[in-house]
C-alpha cells in the first residue's frame, strides 16, 4: 500500500486497514515459527505498512486538535 493510498483514507478505514494488517502481521508469525511461511518478504511489508498507517493515523489525529 502506497502512502498516496493511504492518505485519501478516512480515519475509519485507517483504523480497519490497521486491525486488517495486524491480523496479517500475526498470521505471517504463527506460518513463520511453524515453518510454513514461503515469502519472508511479506513479513517485512506488512511491518513497513503498519508504521506508515499508524504514522498517518497520528498526523491526522494532530491536525484535527488543531483544528
Amino acid at each position: 500500500m502506497k502512502t498516496s493510498e493511504i492518505r485519501e483514507l478516512s480515519k475509519d478505514q485507517i483504523t480497519d486497514e490497521l486491525v486488517k494488517f495486524k491480523k496479517e502481521q500475526l498470521n505471517l508469525r504463527f506460518q513463520k515459527t511453524s515453518g510454513q511461511l514461503d515469502n519472508t518478504a511479506r513479513v517485512r511489508f506488512v511491518r513497513r505498512t503498519i508504521a506508515k498507517l499508524k504514522t498517518i493515523q497520528n498526523e491526522k489525529n494532530i491536525i484535527q486538535e488543531k483544528k
